[in-house]
């Protein structure tokens, strides 16, 4: 690992300070406030219309995450990640889904759900994941969640890219056949 005199930081256009801003409105326009964001429950509602079970809400933070939003003016921009938080309303759950490129991570905060992975020939993980508990998912690996509480279950959501690739569906499930509208 390199030691700070010999790190060269990447020249990324964002991590500079733009030449009309003062340094505290440079850091304002770097903080993403609770009070600012609204849950977004548009982003997936092609999935919703198909079936109500599939209704759910993206909170948008850094970056617009994997459901296809293409542009949102009241996020932090981002080089490397998205994050945001979404709910799963009581009895919903996210349909199973393939990130080909990135890592997705969920990290409960509030109530629970049960995380299933599908891999190669067969190979299938369940766990359950409850407040505080972190999952990360490999790129290339079915995930579906499904909301076993009698609550909403709250979670923050990362994805390792900035603009990922859509995900697709199980090439089976009727929500491959659909268009995102």
């Amino acid at each position: 690992m390199p030691d700070s005199a010999e790190f060269q930081r990447e020249d990324i256009e964002t991590w500079d300070q733009p030449e009309d801003k003062s340094f505290d409105e440079w850091m304002e326009s770097r903080v993403a406030r609770f009070e600012t964001r609204t849950y977004d429950w548009d982003a997936l509602k092609f999935q919703a219309d198909y079936d109500p079970k599939y209704a759910r809400a993206q909170c948008r933070y850094m970056g617009t995450g994997g459901a296809g939003v293409e542009h949102d003016e009241n996020v932090v921009p981002s080089e490397h990640f998205t994050f945001s938080t979404m709910i799963l309303p009581a009895g919903s759950e996210g349909p199973p889904h393939i990130h080909v490129d990135v890592e997705e991570v969920f990290f409960m905060l509030r109530g629970s759900i049960r995380l299933i992975i599908d891999g190669d020939n067969d190979a299938r993980y369940e766990t359950i994941l409850k407040e505080r508990d972190l999952m990360s998912v490999p790129p290339g690996v079915y995930r579906e969640l499904v909301n076993i509480g009698k609550e909403e279950a709250l979670m923050l959501v990362m994805l390792g890219s900035k603009k990922p690739v859509i995900p697709t569906y199980p090439p089976d499930h009727p929500l491959a056949q659909l268009k995102r509208k």
